[in-house]
């Protein structure tokens, strides 16, 4: 099978060139494994938190990060994605554990908050489910009682949701969704009947799991300022998101082989000729371009032994320090070494294999070198700005 171009992952920063490539023009296919980063993603995207110099080996070096900033709201917009924030600053949100963290792109669960000791209201209700231990109340309480804010905790039983309770396993984020896909206009019922005066109510995101309508329609069913807080993974909102890029992605032509794994590449005169995958067995994927997005250690696209850290795929050159007390600190708190390691590229995303460019194969997202996202926050900011870089190195050209 032969297409302009294929991508090995189908996280956001597949999902991202992937689409980008489709709007100009472009054949793609892409080969995802399974479950991605997306899927841990609480409502929010980061870019650099705010006083975080930008390393010498830090992807961002390569971009006109301004000029490409500037681009992610309308992209994410023709994919249905609405996002809000100001694309050149940070805002603050509230993390599953009540938590303030910097984050520069919001999904409509999410409400950015302009300050870290911002106050979100004198009186806060905080709104959750018998059994549902994905959403910390107490932790979540505790932490807007620090901030000034006055918090009464009610539990919602449900009908709808006995089955769930039935085996505690189920009572997870995305099964509570599809429950509150068809009860949403029952909890905001029982809220209302709750409600003692209380100027904020704060909700689990778990609504809207298929149609982002429904977080609108909640919020313009109160008088009172309604904000979403994230859930332990899985991500409703991460899903969502993906679920939305994906479809986009195929209704622009593209083929996305969900549960699949690229096994092999054939290379022949530095370019990249064609993979095989598990499950297409000796039917090989053909290209004109290659994208790497097969993300870090924990999705595979990166392998260690306790000598190297290697890309297993295609051997290529990957950043990191000789001896492998120098990959950690004892101390579990502070930036670690191997966060920062990865592939290699050159000006252009063209991923290195000793010293020299692979012309056709590309790089983007968190397998490569310099993007460690813990230390300065850009993780989701370095999948989308990478995989609009390549794929407009492979097309500079619109349709």
């Amino acid at each position: 099978m032969k297409f302009d171009t294929v991508i090995i992952g189908g996280g956001l920063a597949g999902l991202t060139a992937g689409l980008r490539l489709q709007q100009k023009g472009k054949s793609v296919a892409i080969v995802s494994a399974g479950q991605n980063a997306l899927h841990f993603s609480s409502g929010t995207f980061g870019v650099l938190n705010e006083g975080a110099e930008i390393p010498e080996n830090h992807p961002y070096m390569k971009l006109n990060l301004e000029g490409y900033l500037a681009e992610v709201i309308p992209f994410f917009a023709s994919a249905g994605v609405v996002l809000k924030g100001n694309p050149l600053k940070n805002s603050w949100r509230i993390t599953p554990m009540g938590k303030r963290q910097e984050a520069r792109f919001f999904m409509e669960d999410a409400d950015p908050l302009e300050g870290k000791d911002t106050l979100i209201g004198k009186k806060a209700l905080v709104v959750s489910f018998p059994g549902f231990l994905d959403f910390n109340t107490s932790f979540l309480a505790a932490s807007l009682e620090k901030s000034g804010t006055a918090v009464r905790i009610e539990l919602l039983a449900l009908p709808e949701m006995d089955r769930l309770r039935e085996n505690p396993s189920e009572m997870r984020s995305v099964n509570v969704a599809r429950v509150m896909d068809r009860a949403w206009n029952k909890v905001v019922s029982e809220v209302k009947l709750l409600l003692k005066g209380e100027d904020v109510i704060v909700l689990p995101q778990v609504f809207g799991l298929k149609d982002s309508a429904i977080v609108s329609a909640i919020r313009e069913s109160f008088d009172q300022k309604v904000l979403f807080v994230g859930t332990m993974p899985p991500s409703v909102p991460g899903m969502r998101t993906q679920m939305k890029l994906k479809q986009s992605f195929e209704a622009a032509g593209g083929t996305f082989l969900m549960g699949d794994e690229v096994l092999s590449a054939e290379i022949s005169s530095e370019r990249v000729v064609s993979v095989k995958t598990r499950n297409l067995g000796d039917h090989a994927l053909e290209a004109d371009a290659f994208i790497l997005a097969s993300g870090s250690y924990f999705s595979k696209g990166l392998s260690a032994t306790t000598e190297e850290v290697f890309e297993p795929l295609f051997g290529l050159d990957v950043n990191f320090s000789e001896g492998r007390s120098s990959w950690y600190d004892a101390d579990f708190y502070s930036a670690q070494p191997f966060n920062n390691f990865g592939v290699m590229t050159d000006e252009k995303f063209r991923a290195l294999k000793e010293g020299k460019p692979v012309l056709n194969l590309y790089a983007a997202g968190s397998v490569l070198g310099g993007a460690d996202a813990l230390r300065l926050g850009c993780g989701a900011g370095v999948a989308i700005l990478s995989g609009l870089a390549v794929a407009d190195a492979i097309a500079p050209e619109s349709k």
